[in-house]
């Protein structure tokens, strides 16, 4: 297991060497929370999720850096992440985007594995630029819990190999249950109840009495941490079930015009996502609501979903739908807070049987139109558009402190003086 430290930090830092001791954070949408925190910024008690506004005295005496969320940034920085560790092992299953397991099967025949970790490690630290830590462990579990232990403890250089038995008891001893893969507040409350509080407990705990006290999940859980592979690595990602796209807006939004402005963006954007499954969408759905924090406005939320007779991945057709669809729901005089449009029912291309009575027909060159149309936005996001995506701009969230695209846009490369 291949685990970046505060990814969202470090990939700020990266072209910002002068911060690399300050206290730095990253925002959520509309800069409104904490969702990352540099170490620095952690000692000074910052909790995740912290809303800037009640920490701005903090933020002004200790000169912390607050950096709005740059997705660009971040997703592009991953992928060279992902593509280094690719060159290095077997088979890899992207987990998340600063998280990745990897097979490590037949390494260690030529090359010690804590040996081959810090290779890797030190290959990502000077390919890309980003820190990492490894776990290496015969299951999921334990090596989701040796890359804990990789990272709480500086000594072990930022990996930690539990192929040996006494090692990984050693390491179970000493971690809170808490920190164990798939143990959350609830169930951790249950088990400290009966006594049990570190991950060794759990691993020795009788795995019947699991089951029956709790879900096979949770016995499955003490399975890998005895050292026993029970989750299978996932090479290929599996496929969406459904895609959602939405967004808080930057200010309040009262008027269609700009709410299916906004709309017209999320399922332009949705349609992307779904052709790149290689798959077409029958069911569409779109949302929208006030803000449900603001009692001073009158509170509206309604929802509206629409199924094809046949189903479709091409963006003309869903941005005529969802027009249709959010004027059916609109409601004059909210401060509209967020919406959102969500696509389900997926088919693959031609697995589809109509009906004997249905005459819906393809849209001409649909295909080639929405191939082009990826491949030229693929090199250049955003270079083409539908007009109905640009009528308004008062829904655009707010990023005050963003950085610039320093990977994927030409005008705002680095530069050296």
């Amino acid at each position: 297991m291949i685990r970046s430290y505060n990814f969202y930090v470090s990939c700020e830092r990266l072209f910002r060497p002068d911060l690399r001791q300050r206290p730095v954070l990253v925002a959520s949408n509309n800069d409104g929370c904490a969702v990352a925190r540099s170490a620095e910024a952690k000692a000074l008690g910052i909790k995740m999720g912290a809303p800037l506004f009640k920490i701005d005295d903090l933020i002004k005496q200790h000169n912390i850096e607050v950096f709005s969320s740059n997705y660009a940034l971040y997703a592009d920085i991953s992928n060279r992440v992902m593509s280094t560790i690719e060159a290095m092992v077997p088979r890899l299953e992207i987990y998340s985007t600063d998280e990745a397991f990897a097979d490590l099967t037949g390494l260690g025949c030529s090359v010690s594995l804590d040996a081959f970790g810090h290779q890797l490690r030190n290959r990502i630290s000077d390919w890309v630029g980003i820190p990492t830590c490894v776990g290496i462990a015969p299951s999921k579990t334990l090596a989701k819990l040796a890359n804990y232990g990789a990272k709480k403890y500086p000594q072990t250089g930022g990996v930690v190999d539990l192929s040996n038995r006494q090692r990984q008891r050693k390491l179970l001893a000493i971690t809170p249950v808490d920190e164990v893969w798939g143990v959350g507040r609830r169930i951790t409350e249950r088990l400290q109840r009966m006594g049990i509080s570190t991950a060794l407990q759990l691993a020795e705990t009788d795995l019947k009495t699991l089951r029956k006290q709790f879900s096979v999940v949770l016995e499955r859980t003490a399975r890998e941490l005895r050292g026993e592979s029970c989750l299978a690595l996932e090479a290929l990602p599996q496929q969406k079930k459904q895609i959602v796209v939405s967004r808080s807006f930057g200010s309040p939004v009262l008027s269609l015009e700009a709410i299916q402005s906004a709309l017209a963006t999320f399922i332009t954007r949705a349609a992307e996502k779904l052709r790149y499954e290689r798959q077409s969408a029958r069911q569409l759905t779109v949302f929208m609501r006030t803000n449900p924090f603001k009692q001073q406005h009158p509170q509206y939320s309604n929802s509206v979903t629409h199924t094809l007779t046949q189903p479709t991945d091409d963006s003309r057709e869903l941005l005529n739908l969802t027009r249709s669809l959010s004027e059916r729901i609109f409601r004059a005089g909210y401060h509209y807070n967020k919406a959102g449009v969500m696509l389900g029912d997926f088919y693959q291309p031609g697995f589809f049987q109509a009906s004997l009575f249905e005459t819906n027909e393809a849209k001409p060159k649909s295909q080639e139109l929405m191939n082009v149309l990826d491949k030229v936005n693929g090199k250049q996001t955003g270079a083409l558009y539908f007009a109905s995506q640009k009528k308004s701009s008062s829904w655009h969230m707010k990023r005050e402190r963003l950085s610039p695209a320093y990977t994927t846009r030409w005008s705002e490369l680095p530069r050296v003086k």
